[in-house]
């Protein structure tokens, strides 16, 4: 079969047809065709990396190349890269102890791990390779076929992406598919095996609303207000660049950036200044600056400019880092703005910011940081500044989130040998590592019984006898 760009629902339905009785056909994957697979797409980001790049810069309207082979063409390789070299120990099947007393005569249990079939996996915008090639890792480690979908908002990059895929991979092992918002509402309307969607908590429930419709299992990272804590113990300095470093990342468009900072209200104005000479640092001006990235379109920096300005109206004071920027300057490049104390009721302590902007709320006792924490959806992330061991496992204890990093903002998120993924609003499931594998494999469990079968003798078959009645009845024991 010949690769090529789906962009209809006839073409979408008969490639899932197609890969679906390819891989009922092809029976077990094995560990080479697996790392086959793995390396097609590796080889695929070499050969594309600067065309990709380009086209990612294209879609901004501003993003630093070096910042977009680290961010997606590394953080994808990474991915494929670790499943590659770490998967074919995942694949064992795992022995399992028998229930008595077939555990004494000889039957033997154990699990199987096996592929699901033809994930679907829908990418972002904001970063538009990883979200694909990431969980494409754990997807093809894991025996996997599948079918990718990128973001029609980038539209340069969803292209490439496309004709990268046709061009390196047999459609029966990984195809893809474009379009806009028609063509996603299709898309996860599909009867996959599997669907990992990346995006917004909105979205998130109607893909899941249709895939529901299938009972097609999914993985969904989304967001949320990912709430950061610096504590009395942390060192504000070493704090606040750090955080500025997290917002300076993609322009603040990534899922697991810092939203809501709660300071100690005696450090707060030494914060504010913190942040913005440090946010200054890396970004001494704004306005055509090449390393900042630019808010990806109009659409999305009007919406984080209302965020701002319905704060301003509220009551919060805003700064911003550099410095203010005149409002008719061209392009989308725009200075952070921290957002002081706004209250509850503003939509930016409602809505995921998702762009250069930041919140920062005084707190008096970390309790109250808590409490306010688990009154809001459950976040993606939550990070924790500070060197109180005791108020550091007390957060941890009393809080419920995707994933955590202490004394920095995203790391966790780059772990390959662990899980990554949300809880609650900020999704289900995970990918990365062993995790990543089990997400998208079948657990099948294998009971092999014995020659002999002791039920017959011991009463165990109708017809039921008083012994039996009385055999049942000592079991029941606490």
């Amino acid at each position: 079969m010949t690769n090529e760009i789906i962009t209809t629902a006839a073409g979408l339905a008969g490639l899932l047809q197609q890969q679906r009785r390819a891989f009922d056909a092809a029976g077990a994957v094995s560990a080479a065709e697996r790392r086959r697979r793995i390396q097609t797409a590796i080889d695929l980001l070499v050969k594309y990396h600067k065309p990709l790049v380009d086209a990612m810069d294209a879609d901004f309207g501003g993003r630093p190349k070096g910042y977009s082979l680290m961010n997606d063409v590394l953080g994808s390789l990474t991915s494929l890269k670790y499943a590659r070299d770490h998967f074919e120990p995942w694949m064992a099947s795992e022995p399992r102890t028998p229930f008595p007393p077939y555990d004494q005569l000889g039957a033997q249990a154990w699990v199987m791990y096996q592929p699901k079939g033809t994930v679907g996996i829908i990418g972002t915008w904001n970063a538009p390779l990883f979200t694909l090639f990431s969980p494409l890792a754990s997807a093809l480690a894991a025996g996997n076929r599948a079918i990718l979908k990128p973001s029609e908002v980038v539209s340069c990059t969803a292209q490439v992406v496309a004709e990268a895929v046709v061009d390196m991979f047999d459609p029966l092992e990984v195809g893809v598919v474009t379009g806009g918002p028609d063509m996603g509402e299709i898309f996860t309307s599909q009867p996959f095996d599997h669907i990992v969607f990346t995006g917004s908590t909105q979205v998130g429930k109607a893909v899941m609303r249709n895939a529901a419709q299938n009972l097609v299992p999914v993985t969904l990272e989304l967001g949320g207000k990912s709430p950061t804590i610096v504590a009395r113990s942390a060192d504000l300095a070493t704090a606040a660049f750090r955080i500025a470093a997290a917002k300076a990342s993609n322009g603040g468009q990534l899922c697991v950036n810092p939203d809501v900072v709660y300071v100690a209200r005696e450090q707060l104005e030494a914060f504010v200044a913190a942040l913005k000479r440090s946010f200054g640092e890396l970004f001494p001006s704004v306005a055509g600056n090449p390393d900042m990235v630019a808010v990806v379109n109009a659409r999305h920096l009007a919406r984080v400019e209302s965020y701002v300005s319905d704060a301003v109206q509220a009551g919060a004071r805003v700064e911003c880092a550099p410095a203010p920027l005149a409002a008719d300057v061209a392009g989308r490049h725009r200075p952070l703005s921290i957002v002081i104390d706004p209250p509850q009721g503003a939509k930016i302590m409602q809505e995921e910011i998702f762009g250069p902007a930041v919140v920062v709320k005084p707190f008096e006792a970390i309790d109250a940081v808590i409490a306010d924490i688990n009154s809001r959806p459950r976040p993606l992330a939550l990070y924790y500044f500070g060197e109180d061991e005791a108020e550091q496992q007390r957060v941890l204890e009393h809080t419920l989130s995707g994933g955590v990093t202490i004394n920095e903002a995203m790391f966790h998120a780059a772990m390959e040998d662990a899980p990554f993924g949300g809880v609650g609003d900020s999704g289900m499931g995970h990918y990365h590592g062993r995790e990543g594998f089990l997400e998208f494999s079948h657990a099948r469990t294998v009971f092999k019984a014995p020659a002999y079968d002791p039920r017959r003798e011991w009463g165990l078959l109708p017809p039921y006898s008083e012994h039996f009645l009385a055999m049942m009845e000592a079991q029941v024991t606490p």
